[in-house]
């Protein structure tokens, strides 16, 4: 059964990463993911920077310009990102959860809700 995003949240469930996908383990809509200084927006199949191919019970991400994310994003950063749980109204910005992704060891990444009030590039 798939979980919310909060539960996913609050029960700090892992994700997974190898080479330059991030294997999250909800389905959303992506309105905005930053990764370095490069800030996605554009998530067609036309989109140069990323491609997201949704599951059953989870989301690939691959980052394109990116062979292996563990190369370019040290333990100290993260991948940015807006999303909106699926099933959620997209037009609501209380639905809108701003998300901070870090690699770990073994594949793994945590997944973080950040405080609204914290920057986050808009």
């Amino acid at each position: 059964m798939m979980q919310s995003l909060k539960e996913i949240v609050t029960n700090k469930v892992s994700g997974l990463t190898y080479g330059n996908r991030l294997i999250l383990p909800f389905k959303a809509h992506f309105l905005k993911v930053i990764i370095e200084k490069d800030v996605i927006t554009d998530f067609s199949n036309s989109s140069c920077g990323i491609n997201i191919i949704e599951n059953e019970n989870y989301t690939d991400l691959y980052f394109l310009e990116y062979k292996n994310l563990d190369d370019v994003i040290s333990e100290f950063e993260s991948i940015k990102m807006v999303v909106v749980e699926k099933g959620k109204d997209i037009f609501d910005f209380k639905n809108h959860v701003k998300l901070n992704i870090y690699l770990q060891d073994h594949h793994k990444i945590s997944i973080e809700e950040t405080d609204s009030d914290i920057l986050f590039i808009e």
